[in-house]
């Protein structure tokens, strides 16, 4: 799964990255080393205005909240269940479906975080599981595949959008941290996946294809990414090799 990771994109460098139509959905955006579920973070979508047929569709920038909360919801506590999607069963979940099927998204991110659970210590209690940070080697934004989610608060008369991010098995290099990571997509799939113009189910799970081998790089990072109250760049910093 993925439950915790960090960006630390503005607007100009997201426009940049994904060709977003600024003009129409600049956000203001803060550094985040430590972006948990329930918290605002950005994401990438695709709109069509009138013809649904012709071209790529347009690209914007929001801000949601990380835990899918699905139009059906009495509450929005069941998005805290909802963080990630299985890549495998996505497209046949009842509360993914929907979203699966009109409502695709990229989650924006320098790199996210995993915990890897040692051996069990000697007086028998549980391991002590250590953080990783995982991110590209050169550097580069990872584009998580999402699905975004319009839920309406009837108690505060307003909309709340909500995103889940899609898991996929974890590539060899990768698989000794978690046998399960985010999802990522390259460029040149990002049409297809942001267009909300209906699509065939097949096409659209041909596009979910897991990361190629030794793109990402994992380093041991502090246990102070534990507690969501710390956020700094800190807490990317690699500890000391013993």
């Amino acid at each position: 799964m993925c439950g915790r990771y960090a960006t630390t994109q503005t607007s100009a460098t997201l426009h940049q990255a994904f060709e977003i139509d600024l003009a129409n959905s600049f956000v203001e955006l803060e550094a985040d080393y430590n972006i948990a579920p329930t918290k605002l973070a950005p994401v990438v979508i695709g709109r069509r205005d009138g013809d649904v047929s012709g071209g790529a569709p347009q690209r914007e920038l929001l801000t949601a909240r990380w835990g899918l909360i699905p139009s059906w919801a009495k509450d929005p506590s069941i998005g805290s269940r909802m963080i990630n999607a299985r890549s495998e069963t996505v497209a046949e979940k009842p509360s993914f479906k929907k979203a699966f099927a009109r409502r695709r998204a990229l989650v924006p991110a320098d790199g996210y975080y995993e915990w890897y659970a040692g051996q069990p210590r000697d007086d028998g209690r549980k391991p002590v599981k250590q953080p990783f940070y995982i991110t590209p080697k050169d550097g580069s934004v990872l584009a998580m595949a999402g699905l975004y989610e319009f839920w309406k608060d009837r108690e505060a008369d307003e909309w709340v959008v909500s995103f889940t991010i899609l898991t996929t098995t974890a590539e060899d290099d990768l698989g000794h941290v978690h046998e399960r990571m985010p999802l990522f997509l390259e460029p040149q799939a990002y049409d297809e996946w942001l267009d909300p113009a209906p699509r065939q189910t097949d096409e659209l799970l041909g596009l979910l294809v897991p990361a190629a081998p030794g793109r990402l790089d994992a380093v041991a990072v502090s246990t102070a990414v534990n507690n969501v109250r710390n956020n700094g760049p800190e807490l990317i910093v690699p500890l000391a090799p013993e």
